[in-house]
């Protein structure tokens, strides 16, 4: 495939992909994604899981970071320097509204 086109261009992929993540990940409800880790001192890719509650659920470094950059590859005309919410339920994906943490140790 040519440069910039989307993984998936029809609009059934990000059902598919929400769809895949709630069986991969039992009880997430949202997944945040963004490439602004504070615990690191360069752009790296981080995800966070909530349940219905807005609880945060504790999943593998393996499983987040691959949902991370599967929401991200899906989504190509989004700004990775800025947090996104995937919502599960919907498949859509929203800008969050939080500004994430200045990075550094």
């Amino acid at each position: 495939m040519p440069i910039g086109t989307p993984a998936c261009p029809d609009a059934g992929c990000q059902r598919r992909l929400a769809a895949q993540l709630a069986d991969m990940i039992a009880g997430a409800a949202t997944i945040r994604v963004s490439l602004n880790d504070p615990k690191q001192t360069w752009p790296h890719r981080r995800a966070v899981v909530n349940d219905e509650t807005r609880k945060t659920t504790e999943v593998g470094r393996a499983t987040v970071r691959g949902a991370g950059r599967w929401i991200l590859r899906v989504w190509l005309g989004a700004d990775s320097t800025r947090p996104h919410t995937f919502h599960l339920a919907d498949a859509t994906l929203t800008r969050s509204g939080l500004t994430a943490a200045v990075r550094g140790r």
